[in-house]
């Protein structure tokens, strides 16, 4: 009987985990109805990690934010990139992006351009780790417009660096 008991238990254990499980699903795996998502991201620059203004290669590490929409522009000012760390980049200007155009948020210092799809944090100090990390894209209302989390492991299998997200 104590047998019994104990598998009744344990069977009952499980059920409650499982469906907590269910419950608490990972940030990272949520849809979420945005039109801008994360379409990939350059997490480890080519060559050796330099965050050095002039000479580094900072510019190379960057994040692709792509508009999926087919009919509606998206302005970027008021959206929020932020790593796992807490390290932020705010689009603090107008920054149009067309219905499947696309913009790389770029590290180090540079004039930011609509034409050239390009935005540049104006900090040479690289945001994304090397080997694990979690990007957040926050709508200017502060909600989630789309997050991933990475490790170079798992996420990364050919090596080079680049991890795509939605295609």
């Amino acid at each position: 009987m104590r047998i019994r008991r104990t598998l009744t238990v344990t069977a009952t254990t499980a059920a409650v985990a499982a469906l907590a499980f269910t419950g608490a699903v990972p940030a990272q795996a949520a849809e979420y109805s945005s039109v801008l998502k994360i379409k990939g991201v350059r997490y480890d620059a080519p060559g050796r990690d330099s965050n050095k203004c002039s000479g580094g290669n900072t510019r190379n590490e960057y994040l692709t934010i792509k508009n999926y929409s087919k009919k509606t522009k998206v302005n970027l000012k008021g959206y929020k990139v932020r790593d796992r760390a807490g390290n932020t980049f705010v689009f603090r200007s107008n920054h149009i992006l067309q219905p499947g155009d696309y913009v790389h948020l770029r590290g180090g210092r540079g004039t930011d351009s609509d034409g050239g799809n390009v935005v540049y944090r104006q900090n040479c100090n690289f945001i994304w780790n090397n080997d694990k990390d979690t990007i957040y894209l926050y709508l200017p209302t502060g909600k989630p417009a789309d997050i991933h989390a990475y490790t170079k492991k798992a996420d990364d299998r050919d090596g080079n660096g680049y991890i795509t997200y939605h295609g």
